[in-house]
């Protein structure tokens, strides 16, 4: 007996102010106690925001490995953000062993946290990443399709509306068919397209889905020109290669050249607050730089750059990902939520309820005048029964590591390694 909750986020910006006040002497003593509280609430949204951002790295990186054992030879890219905000986001309805456990394969240690921080991190980040005012375009979010028979208690339906800005969506799931095109429906137009007809197979007895989606486009600070690209080899090993269309740009970027890792690292700002990191590992050098991806690798690649003329030569590429959470997540530790003995009691006091499936899928197209990126997770739930002289020419024409970055929040939205960009599916 099935019941499914696909995951997604939604960032809605909120803004809070003061507002009518009587006379002067009011006016001061409400701003001073007003100017204390904001004080406060600012400090620990900042601190919450804080903590959960380098959570969100740590768990990137570990699934980055997790996957990454698994494709030797395959194109990766996933949304850590995505991923990491769906499985928080059930968390508030799990409870005991199932949480805890939850908890540690998210990276989020409440030796450092409270369990409520976590949510309210997710909160401030979600706020901050979708600002409207920024130039690049970036949403994110959540819904909730609920079959009219389950009862959910209404502090998950709170909570998951409050800290996830969470949509609700009443769905009828005697009919599979409409339901499965009706949410199929909301994740191709919340990813603009990207991502069609990802939910198949929904069980007859499905309870609720929950849809986690972000996407993001973002143009280049200084673009391609689309005339001086040419075909160029892109070499697989020592022997094979393949054709691709290799873009080309002689201009100042941030750069590092990290001796001890043996790779190059080069920042190409989007216009706005995002920017895309490219690390190009030499020859034999992928591993040793694979076991060193950890957020203070990151922090100090990013605190070495340069400013210098490069060469650059950089394939156009279009990849995805699908992945098999449920699986990675009980290597990664998170069995009890799989299993019969799954605590989601904190989800609907009357439907006992158990993970039964979680998939994921990220797409992205990197291309002259910038890139675009989507991700999905869904999460299915059933009830139980039972710097150098000259400019250096930097090309990437072997295997090489992404991700996509919010600077402002340091948060990594989307990651990958690309072995072969004229493979668009993995």
């Amino acid at each position: 007996m099935k019941s499914a909750l696909c995951l997604c986020l939604l960032l809605l910006g909120l803004q809070v102010q003061g507002h009518h006040r009587p006379n002067l002497d009011e006016q001061q003593e409400q701003k001073k106690s007003h100017s204390l509280k904001d004080l406060s609430k600012d400090e620990g949204e900042n601190l919450a925001h804080a903590k959960i951002t380098r959570s969100n790295a740590d768990f990137a990186f570990k699934f980055y490995r997790q996957v990454s054992e698994e494709a030797s030879n395959k194109n990766i890219f996933f949304s850590p953000m995505s991923i990491s905000i769906a499985f928080a986001m059930l968390t508030l309805g799990a409870r005991s062993d199932t949480l805890s456990q939850l908890h540690n394969a998210l990276v989020f240690n409440l030796t450092e946290m409270e369990e409520r921080e976590i949510h309210e991190g997710f909160q401030h980040v979600l706020q901050l990443l979708n600002d409207p005012q920024q130039e690049v375009q970036l949403s994110l979010g959540n819904t909730l399709f609920v079959d009219h028979q389950l009862k959910l208690l209404q502090k998950f339906l709170d909570d998951a509306r409050n800290f996830y800005y969470s949509e609700t969506i009443s769905t009828n799931f005697q009919n599979l068919a409409e339901a499965e095109k009706e949410i199929n429906k909301h994740i191709e137009t919340k990813t603009h397209g990207k991502i069609v007809d990802f939910l198949k197979d929904l069980d007859e007895d499905t309870m609720m889905v929950l849809i986690n989606y972000i996407f993001f486009k973002g143009y280049w600070e200084n673009p391609f020109n689309e005339r001086a690209t040419a075909d160029g080899d892109f070499f697989l090993d020592n022997k094979n290669s393949v054709k691709v269309k290799m873009m080309h740009q002689k201009d100042f970027f941030n750069v590092h050249r990290d001796e001890k890792l043996s790779c190059w690292v080069v920042e190409i700002p989007y216009k706005g607050n995002a920017a895309a990191l490219f690390i190009l590992p030499d020859e034999g050098a992928m591993k040793q730089v694979e076991d060193a991806l950890v957020k203070e690798t990151v922090s100090n690649w990013t605190q070495s750059f340069q400013n210098r003329r490069i060469y650059l030569d950089l394939p156009k590429f279009s990849v995805s990902g699908s992945y098999d959470l449920k699986r990675l997540f009980m290597k990664m530790g998170a069995t009890e939520v799989f299993s019969n003995s799954a605590d989601l009691s904190g989800i609907s006091e009357r439907t006992l309820l158990k993970v039964s499936r979680a998939l994921h899928k990220a797409v992205v197209d990197v291309r002259e005048n910038g890139t675009e990126a989507a991700a999905v997770t869904v999460v299915e739930i059933v009830r139980l029964t039972s710097m150098l002289s000259s400019p250096p020419h930097i090309t990437f024409n072997r295997a090489f590591l992404m991700m996509i970055v919010d600077k402002p929040t340091r948060s990594i939205l989307f990651m990958g390694k690309i072995v072969n960009p004229a493979s668009k599916e993995d």
